[in-house]
Formats: C-alpha cells, sequence, structure tokens
C-alpha cells in the first residue's frame, strides 16, 4: 500500500452523470424562455380579478340577529302605544275636568233660579196671607149673600147681576163648586185651585182657556171694573202676571177656589177688590 493512500482526497467528488445533465437541461430550458420573450417584446399586463368570498354566517348568529330585530321592533311598538294611551289619559282627563266644571256651573245656576223661584212663591204666599184672616170669614158671608150683594151693589158702579147664554152656564158652573176643597193645582172634580175652577167653568161651554193664573189674566178683552158683566173673569195682580182669578157672577159677587182655608166660595167684591178683569165670552 502506498503511503499516502490513507490521506483523504482534496479533489471534489464526480457528480452523478444523470444529475449533470438535469441540471444542465433545466438551465438551458429557461434561457430559452427568456430569450423567446425578449424576442417577443415586452408582454401586456392583464388585468387581475380576484373574487373575495365573505364568510357565511352561521344558521346560530342568523338567529340571533333576527331575534334582536324582533325585539327591537317589539319595545318600539310598546313605546308607540304607551304614548298613545298616555295622550288618551290626559286627553279623558282634561275633558272630564270640563264636565266637572260644567256640571258645578249649571248646578249653581239651577240653584240660583230654584231660589229665585222660591223667593216669588213666599213674596206671593206672603201677600195671599195678609188676606187670610179675612177670607176666614167668606163662608158666613156668602150665606149673607143677599145683604152683601146689596151693600157692593151701593158701592160700585151698575154691576149687572143678569147672566144669559154660555155667560149663563159659567155662573151656574162656578156656583155649583162652592164648598170645594181648595188644592193647590186641582183641577176638579172636587178640589181645585183658582185658574183650574176657572178653565173647567169656561170648559163647561166649549171655551178653552189657559191653565195659568198669568195667562187667563190676558186671554180675552180687557174690561173696566164698573162695566163687568157675569161671566167675565176677575184678577189680582198686573195682567199678564196674576197671581190668582175668579168668575164674576154677578150682583157685584165673585166665585173663587181661595185658599187651603175657606176652600171654593162666592164673595163680595168689596172684600177683596180685583185689580182688573178680562171678557171671554
Amino acid at each position: 500500500m502506498s503511503h499516502t493512500a490513507h490521506i483523504p482526497s482534496h479533489r471534489k467528488p464526480r457528480q452523478r452523470a444523470s444529475t449533470t445533465a438535469l441540471r444542465a437541461g433545466v438551465a438551458g430550458g429557461v434561457l430559452s424562455t427568456i430569450a423567446v420573450a425578449g424576442a417577443a417584446g415586452p408582454a401586456q399586463a392583464e388585468p387581475v380579478t380576484q373574487t373575495i368570498e365573505m364568510p357565511t354566517i352561521t344558521e346560530g348568529l342568523s338567529t340571533a340577529v333576527a331575534a334582536s330585530a324582533q325585539a327591537t321592533q317589539q319595545v318600539a311598538h310598546d313605546l308607540e302605544t304607551q304614548a298613545q294611551q298616555d295622550a288618551a289619559a290626559a286627553k279623558a282627563a282634561k275633558t272630564a275636568k270640563k264636565a266637572k266644571a260644567e256640571a258645578v256651573r249649571k248646578a249653581e245656576a239651577e240653584k240660583k233660579a230654584e231660589a229665585a223661584a222660591k223667593a216669588k212663591a213666599e213674596a206671593e204666599a206672603a201677600e195671599r196671607a195678609s188676606r187670610t184672616a179675612e177670607r176666614t170669614t167668606l163662608s158666613a158671608s156668602s150665606g149673607s149673600s143677599g145683604s152683601s150683594g146689596s151693600s157692593a151693589s151701593a158701592s160700585t158702579t151698575s154691576y149687572s147681576s143678569s147672566a144669559t147664554g154660555s155667560a149663563a152656564s159659567v155662573v151656574a158652573f162656578a156656583k155649583a163648586q162652592v164648598g170645594d176643597a181648595y188644592v193647590s193645582g186641582g183641577t176638579g172634580p172636587n178640589s181645585w185651585d183658582c185658574s183650574g175652577l176657572v178653565q173647567a167653568a169656561f170648559r163647561s161651554v166649549g171655551v178653552d182657556l189657559p191653565r195659568v193664573s198669568q195667562s187667563q189674566s190676558t186671554a180675552g178683552t180687557q174690561v173696566s171694573l164698573s162695566n163687568l158683566q157675569p161671566g167675565d173673569i176677575l184678577y189680582w195682580g198686573g195682567a199678564g202676571s196674576a197671581y190668582h182669578v175668579a168668575v164674576y157672577v154677578g150682583g157685584g159677587q165673585f166665585v173663587g177656589a181661595q185658599n187651603s182655608g175657606t176652600g171654593v166660595v162666592q164673595a163680595s167684591l168689596d172684600y177683596d177688590p180685583p185689580s182688573g178683569a178680562v171678557r171671554v165670552l
């Protein structure tokens, strides 16, 4: 053995022929491609279109979003409903307040009207009451109507004592009720108030008079108390505001439903002189 046999050789190891050939072929192909590209001139770049796919929302996330949107809509609906309810409540409160004020005003007006009516009734009652003591003797006076009639005729101007036709029927009806009771609002057949008796007397001959004294005092032609005829309507108070009426029966006498103490009586005009008279027949 040579004395240098154990020393490694410094020569590079030979590459395998196949590897060397492959590398040479690749290099050649690359150079050929570059050469062809250079000869063909610069290539025009084509636009690159790239599609980016968005991540797909999972089924759970979609359900959550839908639920959130529904909840938002429900909250909005609830708020709108509450606002409508608040507006309706405010309107109802305002209406109730206005109605209450109107009711109070109406009640006060009715109270004032009642007070005025009561005051008027009391005044009329007081005026009638001033004659009550004297009227309690009317029944006795009617029993002696002949002498009373003579006295009345002596102190007045030409009262007629004769009655004919419808006037005679009115007088007869009125006299027939003497002794009946006086009842406020009474229209017969056994109890009367003053205007109820007068109305019924004229109705007996087919004449329909108003129901109350005030209207009866203007139902016919105004006549003088010095020129009375049987069947004329006598009234006390003003024409159109009379508080009492009766029927003149002739001879200076009248028949009227006076008050609850005397009932229906026949009495002298001198006892309680009327304010005026109207002639219907």
